[in-house]
């Protein structure tokens, strides 16, 4: 599989001034881990489709809905991100969490088993399918729905 390598700049939560400044931090990512990075590449997705399960993972992990082992003390967010501006960390990740919701429940019950495995968690969609007793190369079809419906809701064009 060909590597997508990327720089991701993150900064910690807090004021912007020159604390902030000392606190940047850069990673290395690699974008075709992804399983959904993985399906856009071989064409199996739409872009309007990536980029509507982008935004609910983002608000996935902005609500800080997965579980953790252990209390957060220093919070990292993306640079760059305009959403949420002006609302302090509580407000924000209610927000997100609000607008999570709202995409799955377009999603729909039936849709939104495998639209939360893939998106979310990061399970591979060969596992998703197995995990959930579908028949093999199903789950692209109800991915594509899924993500189509979570496109409606952002109003992704």
């Amino acid at each position: 599989m060909k590597r997508m390598l990327a720089e991701r700049e993150l900064t910690l939560e807090g004021p912007v001034g020159r604390t902030a400044q000392r606190n940047r931090r850069s990673v290395t990512v690699n974008l075709a881990e992804s399983p959904l990075t993985w399906l856009l590449a071989r064409g199996h997705l739409s872009d309007r489709q990536f980029d509507a399960c982008e935004r609910l993972r983002a608000d996935w992990e902005r609500a800080q809905l997965s579980p953790s082992v252990t209390m957060s003390w220093d919070l990292v967010c993306i640079k760059g991100s305009n959403a949420d501006l002006g609302l302090n960390q509580a407000e924000r990740q209610i927000a997100a969490k609000q607008r999570f919701i709202g995409a799955v429940d377009q999603a729909g019950p039936g849709l939104s088993d495998i639209l939360w495995r893939v998106a979310c968690a990061g399970e591979a969609l060969s596992d998703a399918e197995r995990e959930l007793d579908w028949p093999k190369r199903s789950g692209k079809l109800v991915l594509k729905l899924a993500l189509d419906r979570v496109a409606e809701y952002y109003r992704i064009e």
